[in-house]
């Protein structure tokens, strides 16, 4: 599947000790009326938690200048330590990434199982976009969209 390309994205929530947040590629528009986004988190995720908890979740595609952030994202550093230097704001709720193709703040409307993921489906509730360029992984790399 590393050879399909997809859009880099950080799915943040907020969390009881500040913001929380992990890098993922499984992540889709599934409706645009009404606007629904998919997104499958490992069923071990502290991300999964919080969103949980919160019934709230943000979705930032990364721009192609951000992927330090998408590796700094997908490791299992402590959230505090992932967040440290990051430029964001709340948006509608959740946090949302500085610079980002676009971030959208979506409400938790279902679970589902997806074997050592959950998928989770949301109504985007509100949404910002940038003129950037998308940040894409393909072949095990994150590649500019260019």
């Amino acid at each position: 599947m590393g050879k399909v390309p997809t859009a880099v994205t950080v799915v943040t929530a907020p969390g009881s000790d500040g913001p929380l947040g992990a890098t993922a590629n499984a992540v889709v528009s599934l409706s645009v009326d009404p606007p629904l986004m998919l997104v499958a988190l490992a069923r071990a995720s502290r991300t999964l938690v919080g969103l949980q908890d919160a019934a709230r979740f943000g979705v930032n595609v990364l721009a192609s200048d951000q992927g330090e952030l998408a590796a700094r994202f997908a490791t299992k550093d402590p959230h505090p330590v992932k967040w440290d230097g990051v430029l964001w704001h709340e948006l509608d709720g959740v946090p949302a990434i500085e610079g980002a193709v676009l971030a959208m703040a979506c409400e938790l409307r279902e679970e589902l199982d997806g074997g050592d993921h959950v998928i989770l489906v949301g109504a985007v509730s509100a949404s910002e976009q940038t003129d950037a360029e998308a940040l894409v992984f393909h072949g095990g790399v994150y590649r500019p969209l260019g």
